[in-house]
């Protein structure tokens, strides 16, 4: 059956390839709903879903008016599937091959200007939990981690001496990220001031670097909740989240003249033509460099006075 299919499927998933939560959350959703689509028409197996099947479901979704973006995720889902299926022998052949990709528009980060960034980090309270949010803010802005591993981390993760953090990435792939001084210092702070408070309500240390109110660990819904009361609070021209939080750290570094390859190793992506979409220049910077570079931008230049038109003279067959 389709959902025993699925189900193997999501497990290697996390076994194998050491999907985040989210990834597998998503994968289960799409698949299950091809899957509601194709029982309906009969289709139960695996090797009975050809390629026309999957054309008819693209064109469904389409009819739908589901957004390109939504399109795309769930046909690579889909793809990911029938290859897992073929890799392991269970259909010869992934009816995906040479199914056209849904073509997505292009659109660019949503981030964060300076100012914003600050009002942000000036927004928690010097209470247990403030302290706690203030760390975690600048943490994330410093180092552009994802929401997902910014929670696993361990108090054994941070070397304060060295200014660096290791992370636990996609497929279980580390890397070493950099704190700048900012979160260095809020970090110590909260581990000083504020952690030891929230970790006393629990009775016991799990280890973790940011913690609940509660003393547990913090989850992934509770980083969004987090991020949720501070926008309000906030009140930025655009919604924030923690992966605003990453776009605006690759944004500003490449603004600020770094190396597209050193933006990449940060961020963990596996392909440098993920990173590219953060080579575009904010308005205010082009602004700025125009403002400073064309010789007519540097001064207002009076405009050069146009002569009123001269009246044409009145000659043979003129009018009086």
């Amino acid at each position: 059956m389709l959902e025993s299919q699925i189900d193997a499927f999501l497990q290697a998933q996390t076994a194998l390839k050491g999907a985040s939560p989210h990834t597998v959350k998503a994968y289960a959703e799409d698949l299950r709903q091809f899957a509601g689509f194709a029982e309906a028409r009969g289709v139960t197996e695996a090797a009975a879903v050809d390629t026309p099947l999957l054309r008819a479901y693209l064109q469904h979704m389409q009819q739908a008016d589901l957004a390109r973006a939504s399109r795309a995720r769930k046909m690579a889902s889909l793809r990911s599937f029938f290859s897992f299926l073929a890799h392991q022998s269970v259909i010869p052949r992934s009816p995906a091959i040479g199914l056209r990709s849904v073509k997505q528009d292009k659109r660019l980060p949503k981030f964060l200007r300076a100012d914003e960034v600050e009002a942000l980090m000036a927004a928690p309270d010097q209470k247990p939990l403030g302290l706690r949010d203030r760390a975690l803010l600048e943490t994330l802005y410093a180092s552009g981690m994802r929401a997902g591993e910014l929670v696993s981390l361990t108090m054994a993760d941070v070397d304060f001496e060295a200014g660096v953090i290791r992370v636990v990435g996609k497929r279980n792939k580390e890397r070493v990220t950099l704190l700048g001084r900012q979160a260095v210092t809020a970090l110590q702070t909260y581990l000083r001031e504020g952690r030891p408070t929230l970790v006393a309500a629990q009775g016991e240390d799990g280890g973790a670097l940011f913690v609940n109110r509660y003393g547990g660990h913090l989850s992934d819904r509770g980083v969004r909740k987090l991020f949720t009361r501070y926008c309000a609070q906030v009140a930025t021209r655009l919604k924030i989240t923690p992966h605003v939080l990453r776009h605006t750290f690759a944004t500003h570094l490449l603004a600020g003249g770094a190396d597209l390859r050193v933006v990449q190793e940060l961020l963990g992506h596996a392909s440098i033509g993920t990173t590219q979409i953060y080579t575009h220049v904010t308005t205010e910077r082009l602004q700025e460099v125009h403002r400073k570079a064309h010789p007519r931008a540097k001064a207002e230049v009076p405009p050069t006075p146009v002569p009123p038109p001269t009246p044409p003279e009145l000659g043979a067959g003129g009018r009086d």
